[in-house]
């Protein structure tokens, strides 16, 4: 083999990199690749295919760990459809984790399509179900969260939790359709799907659930204006919250819920009139986004930021977070949070630029507009305005 290596690199068909037996081959052109791929039977083409997938599997498990969709590929090529699906599974798991959306939903999409070349089965119901949960906050993030394929991925998710029955799944389902019509603005059933969340949550007494109920229900209540009831779930939240939950977390909003609820909770505080005890809350929410270093935590951390100073009317400082929340998501491709900044950017700049009294408070109702075209229909509470009015900011 090693000859016939040799005689290929001599022909500048394929390029040496390294030196045997460790070295790698490359194709010199892929024109070149996809002759010789073609030029074989497909029955020994799969074979390659299976035997890669096996000496990587057996040889290579730190490859097989780090690069499922490696594998996913060899088998499904080899057509061992069955073989492929965990890796497809993996690889778009791990993809999320670190905030490659686009490539997730690639890895994910292609995993379905091979699920849907095998036969119907339990199994297969259950495996289809585990890749719509993760695919859920995949595409939440580069599309946005009131995206149409969002409601259809968790529809279809809860549709397949009734095929299987009792199921842990059931909870993820709900609560992807709760962010989905909190984002819509249909409040009354976002509140409704918060209530199912935490009666869930609370019947298998499991905390991280309790913390992902609270994530929920908590920020709709401070959306309908109900404050003081929102505060205290908030508060749950942040009582049953550890570190430790951030990465089983994930598949939820695609964010840390503990750093949510912190930063609900300060703006929370902020419109009932206690300005100070929000920004001490706001910095616990960043110090918490930072230590974890999770990019769209830490995108949408410094766009809480900048949402509260813009209510305690402090343009420059909030100018500078939406900016630093801006760099984090144009670099990992979050259109819908860079947007919102970009826009809240701009306002501040204006802002900073008139000197009266009037026009920095101005920035207030600024952000209620904003928030408004972000998320239609969502009502801000009279009380809210009166106490911005009284000066209590």
């Amino acid at each position: 083999m090693q000859r016939g290596l040799h005689q290929l690199v001599e022909a500048e068909f394929l390029y040496q990199q390294g030196l045997p037996p460790q070295a790698m081959y490359l194709f010199k052109h892929a024109l070149i690749q996809d002759a010789a791929y073609q030029s074989l039977l497909r029955s020994t083409r799969q074979h390659y295919h299976q035997r890669i997938a096996q000496v990587v599997e057996a040889c290579f498990p730190e490859t097989a760990e780090t690069q499922p969709e490696l594998l996913a590929h060899h088998y499904t090529e080899a057509g061992l459809m069955a073989q492929s699906i965990p890796y497809w599974q993996r690889a778009g798991q791990r993809a999320s984790e670190r905030s490659a959306h686009l490539e997730a939903i690639a890895h994910l999409m292609q995993g379905l399509a091979v699920l849907a070349t095998l036969s119907e089965t339990p199994e297969r119901t259950q495996q289809e179900l585990d890749f719509q949960i993760i695919l859920g906050p995949a595409v939440r993030v580069p599309r946005g969260y009131g995206y149409p394929e969002v409601r259809r991925i968790y529809d279809r998710a809860r549709e397949l939790c009734e095929q299987v029955g009792e199921t842990p799944q059931r909870f993820p389902a709900l609560w992807g359709l709760w962010l989905f019509y909190t984002m819509r603005g249909e409040l009354q059933t976002a509140r409704a799907l918060g209530e199912q969340l935490l009666a869930l949550a609370e019947c298998v007494h499991d905390p991280l659930l309790l913390v992902q109920a609270c994530h929920a229900l908590g920020p709709t209540l401070f959306w309908l204006g109900n404050f003081v009831p929102a505060q205290e779930l908030l508060a749950q939240g942040i009582a049953h919250y550890t570190p430790q939950q951030h990465r089983a977390s994930l598949r939820y909003g695609g964010h840390d819920p503990g750093w949510c609820c912190w930063s609900y909770a300060a703006w929370t505080l902020c419109v009932r009139g206690y300005p100070d005890q929000a920004l001490h809350q706001e910095q616990e929410a960043l110090r918490l986004a930072q230590e974890l270093a999770h990019p769209l935590t830490c995108a949408a951390a410094r766009q809480g930021a900048a949402r509260l100073h813009q209510l305690r009317c402090e343009g420059q400082v909030a100018q500078a977070q939406a900016e630093a929340a801006m760099t984090i998501s144009r670099e990992h491709g979050f259109t819908a949070t860079a947007t919102l900044d970009s826009s809240g950017a701009g306002r501040w700049r204006h802002r900073d630029r008139e000197r009266q009294g009037s026009h920095r408070c101005a920035m207030v109702w600024s952000s209620w507009d904003q928030w408004d075209r972000v998320i239609p229909g969502i009502p801000v509470d009279a009380t809210c305005r009166s106490l911005w009015h009284s000066g209590a900011g």
